[in-house]
């Protein structure tokens, strides 16, 4: 079996072969540039695949990004619809996206970037802090994996967690809200305003001037997934009002963020480069070769792209 790589780069071929020996050492792993034959490629493991390379492998059996969102591989209008492609959702992904939401959201409550500011200018100010976790109601849009993770951490840190959904979806213990009728109530609940949602037709912009409003006066927002959901200036008008007080961003439309843009000085914005959860080489070698052995089994795989949903 051959599984071809476009991941990290030339330069990152030989440590995955590395991690797939451990793993999986029957596979021939070839890099994204290499001169193969297209008609020996079984598996691609992907991220930004050049558009129209995936359909010339005439006998793929699955595609697996090689993140969490699979909207990088739906941007190829070639894409083949007839290959599965699978999301790299893995515990450790759970994880590291509910430790950052959980790190985000402290930061907000105590005001680390007032501190982190006030270091830069070396400028001592004494400031209380206001609130403590159990005293701020965490809001998370988004039930999926990575939702379901970050609000059962938040919650046994303290924080009062509630969760929306398109769907029906539910948390253990913690209440949630489902579909626009629900989706005020859910808004005016929230004073941290957490998104995770996927990336699709009806999510896009979502975070946009009517759903800021619709928070409390003061809120934050921590974005952590994906850029297309977020209508910039729209952010940055609420957090000018003070509709917002203060936004933890790790994705963004453009990526990397280009040097120009206002989100990177204004003070009530905390820029991450879309780190919240990325899993090293080894863990998403180990769970590639997981999914390659179970669907030569012939077995579910989980965490497939639905096209119904859209995500």
């Amino acid at each position: 079996m051959r599984l071809i790589i476009n991941s990290g780069g030339a330069r990152a071929i030989d440590d995955w072969r590395s991690n797939f020996q451990a793993f999986a050492p029957e596979l021939e792993v070839a890099g994204w540039h290499e001169d193969v034959d297209p008609a020996s490629v079984d598996y691609a493991l992907v991220w930004e695949p050049d558009p129209g390379r995936l359909a010339t492998f005439p006998n793929l059996k699955l595609i697996i990004s090689a993140g969490a969102g699979v909207d990088h591989i739906l941007a190829d209008p070639q894409w083949p619809r007839h290959v599965p492609i699978a999301r790299m959702i893995t515990a450790r992904t759970q994880t590291e996206m509910a430790e950052f939401v959980l790190t985000s959201a402290l930061m907000l409550t105590r005001d680390i970037k007032r501190a982190v500011d006030n270091q830069a200018r070396r400028h001592w100010e004494f400031f209380d802090a206001a609130r403590i976790a159990a005293e701020l109601r965490v809001g998370i849009m988004g039930l999926g994996h990575l939702g379901a993770a970050s609000a059962q951490l938040l919650a046994r840190v303290g924080f009062q967690v509630s969760g929306w959904s398109r769907g029906n979806s539910r948390l253990e213990g913690l209440p949630t809200y489902a579909g626009q009728a629900q989706f005020g109530a859910f808004l005016a609940a929230t004073d941290i305003l957490v998104c995770l949602l996927p990336a699709t037709d009806s999510t896009r912009g979502i975070l946009n001037a009517a759903t800021l409003s619709r928070l409390p006066r003061g809120a934050c927002l921590i974005n952590a997934g994906r850029g297309s959901h977020m209508v910039e200036q729209d952010v940055l008008a609420a957090l000018d009002s003070g509709q917002l007080s203060q936004a933890v961003l790790d994705v963004f439309e453009e990526e990397p963020l280009p040097p120009e843009s206002a989100l990177w000085s204004h003070p009530g914005i905390i820029v991450t480069p879309h780190c919240a959860a990325i899993p090293d080489r080894k863990e998403r070698a180990r769970h590639t070769a997981f999914l390659i052995g179970a669907h030569e089994r012939g077995e579910a795989l989980p965490n497939l792209y639905d096209t119904r949903r859209g995500y």
